[in-house]
């Protein structure tokens, strides 16, 4: 005959009750969630010392090594927008965010922030701020898409792994040009820093342009996710290096993905494949690089919608393993 035993309430509520930032226990999603918020809210009060930063912390912000109070600790004159976008894995105890808030002139800014947790503490806190923003680029960056942040029914969820390989194999599909690398469902919508680049019909206007102006992007853009792939189209990126995807939500299925794009344009002129009345792309660039947060929502398999956020940056610039020697 078995023995049931019965806790105290206190004690099993104790034991139910999530960790708290502060905590050198784990942090379960929520807790990484509310961790994000605090560092967010902390650095809108130009405050360090409201966010639980270990004595050691790894910040850095746009390829540079920072202190905190330094970089967004100073500029941000304001809380983040309804753009905002969370992913919090309590398997690496890491979590990002990308969003939108005022900067130092007051305008809005498109910033991702990943953090790292241990011990109870921030261990590393990674700023990226993308390029100015447009009128055209602010209408897209108003909310989330509402599937982004929609949680994945469990007859739909994948396992931590295949999350994780979709968000690399996106780099591969991408750098070699061959979308079967990868797998994106035939709806898979892309935008980049508030641009549609992905499924885009090209027939609104767009207030500072989009390319639209480029006749061999006019027809690449309205393409999906994995067909522009097939075209040759990106081509002109070198390489995608130091490729860190290591954050995978299990609500919402959200993957976090960063790297660090290479242009060296040693050519201007690229072939295209299948584009019609237009076999070669004209490209006029000087090299540059371009980090990059990409965030994945995956379901089913596949890969449904893609956020990023990227910045130009000098050619042949640091990465983060240059600058902290962590992988």
């Amino acid at each position: 005959m078995k023995t049931m035993m019965w806790l105290p309430a206190a004690a099993a509520a104790l034991i139910a009750a999530p960790a708290a930032a502060g905590d050198d226990t784990n942090c379960d999603r929520q807790c990484l969630i509310d961790m994000a918020d605090g560092y967010l809210a902390a650095m809108v009060a130009h405050d360090p010392s409201k966010a639980p930063l270990g004595k050691n912390v790894i910040m850095v912000e746009n390829l540079e090594r920072i202190k905190p109070g330094e970089g967004l600790w100073a500029t941000l004159t304001g809380p983040p927008s309804g753009f905002k976008i969370p992913v919090a894995d309590p398997i690496s105890q890491e979590v990002g965010v990308m969003t939108v808030a005022p900067g130092a002139d007051g305008k809005p800014i498109e910033f991702a922030v990943r953090l790292k947790r241990a011990g109870g503490k921030i261990v590393e806190a990674e700023h990226l701020i993308g390029n100015a923003l447009t009128p055209g680029q602010l209408a897209n960056l108003q909310a989330p898409r509402p599937a982004l942040l929609k949680p994945v029914p469990y007859e739909y969820a994948d396992s931590r792994g295949r999350m994780i390989w979709l968000g690399k194999s996106y780099y591969d599909a991408l750098d070699n040009g061959n979308s079967q690398q990868s797998a994106m469902a035939d709806d898979c919508e892309r935008r980049e820093n508030g641009f549609q680049t992905a499924r885009n019909p090209m027939v609104r206007s767009s207030p500072g342009g989009s390319g639209q102006l480029d006749p061999a992007f006019a027809y690449l853009g309205g393409l999906g996710c994995a067909a522009q792939m097939d075209t040759n189209m990106w081509e002109y990126i070198s390489k995608i290096h130091h490729r860190r995807v290591e954050i995978a939500d299990p609500v919402t299925g959200l993957v976090w993905g960063q790297s660090h794009f290479q242009h060296d344009f040693t050519k201007q002129d690229f072939e295209l494949i299948g584009v019609p009345g237009i076999p070669v792309r004209h490209m006029e660039f000087k090299p540059f690089d371009m980090p990059a947060v990409h965030i994945y929502k995956v379901w089913g398999g596949k890969i449904h919608e893609i956020e990023a956020v990227g910045w130009t940056a000098p050619y042949k610039s640091p990465n983060w393993t240059d600058l902290t020697g962590q992988e």
